[in-house]
């Protein structure tokens, strides 16, 4: 049962509550005042959006043909020493480097312009979200299958679903990630190398690796929530003569699923930042770009605390979703 409080408890409880986060920012501000480190917050935007330089550079040897302006843009034409041409677009405002009948090699700089552009964060955020999207899709596609196939009557179901569970849940995410990367994707980018002529990106064998990890705790969520629910359930689909896939459709899982948000929810939390450890292959995610802003700019604390609130803003967004999912399978 619930513990009613008394309206003067309630006041007492809540201003204990902001004397206690007033105090831990006090105590956090005295902390930092005592080291001798220069705060740079304004480097911070400019990992966000900025305002770059672009530098259209010629690709072959050869003289500028014209140079052609109209009211958007200018365009450079070179021609090649063996009678080719390239054509370089180039924005209003930006700088014309070189003039007509100039000589040019590759790699050269025509002209150049400013644009905004995304920041190291923004585009690690992006590929975090991104990663974290296809990983939960997929998870949530093997959790379920795992699940079922845990009550399963089927013995080889059952115990590939019990191996492939207990195989995940026993190593670390980590050495999974290497194994992926290291193992897997040799084998396959070389199988698929010389029969199909391209190969998988990292990034895909970290989503791969991310997936199965959260699979294996979805399967146990799952199994759990099915088995949560009166077997008198499944007995009653039987009888109207639903199959035993109609009733897991219809009538099981249903109800399964609003008792398994929370936990999938706290599961796909943890997933966002397990994305972290990606960047160990290469991936560009959100705390691997945090640390390459790092080193350019010197600005550690104000960049990882960015990171960490970037990460906290994911998640509970996510979290907000996860609490409108069950408002809304409540009350239906």
């Amino acid at each position: 049962m619930e513990e009613q409080l008394t309206r003067k408890q309630i006041r007492f409880w809540s201003g204990a509550y902001f004397v206690i986060i007033l105090a831990m920012i006090g105590g956090f501000v005295l902390a930092t005042s005592q080291i001798t480190y220069s705060w740079h917050w304004s480097v911070v935007p400019t990992y966000f959006v900025a305002h770059e330089t672009v530098k259209v550079q010629a690709e072959l040897e050869g003289t500028v043909d014209s140079i052609q302006s109209s009211g958007e843009s200018s365009t450079i034409t070179v021609k090649g020493e063996d009678g080719t041409f390239e054509s370089y677009e180039v924005p209003s405002g930006g700088e014309l480097l070189a003039g007509e009948t100039d000589m040019v090699f590759p790699g050269d700089t025509l002209a150049s312009y400013q644009e905004w552009r995304p920041g190291l964060l923004m585009l690690g955020m992006m590929v975090t979200i991104k990663v974290s999207l296809y990983a939960i899709v997929i998870g949530i596609l093997l959790g379920i299958w795992g699940g079922i196939a845990r009550i399963s009557a089927n013995p080889a179901a059952r115990w590939l679903a019990y191996t492939y569970v207990e195989l995940i849940r026993g190593t670390p995410l980590l050495v999974q990630i290497f194994i992926w990367y290291y193992i897997g994707s040799t084998l396959i980018n070389q199988l698929f190398h010389k029969y199909i002529g391209f190969e998988i990106p990292a990034l895909w064998y970290g989503v791969i690796a991310l997936a199965m990890f959260t699979g294996a705790y979805v399967t146990e969520i799952v199994r759990s929530g099915i088995q949560s629910i009166n077997h008198g359930q499944t007995e009653a689909a039987r009888s109207l003569g639903m199959t035993h896939f109609q009733s897991l459709r219809y009538i099981i899982m249903p109800q399964a699923m609003r008792r398994i948000l929370p936990p999938l929810a706290g599961q796909f939390i943890s997933l966002i930042k397990d994305s972290s450890l990606l960047g160990i292959i290469a991936v560009r995610e959100l705390t691997k770009a945090t640390r390459e802003a790092v080193t350019t700019s010197f600005a550690s604390f104000e960049l990882f605390f960015t990171c960490a609130a970037l990460y906290l803003i994911l998640t509970f967004t996510l979290s907000l979703c996860v609490q409108y999912l069950e408002r809304r399978m409540g009350t239906s």
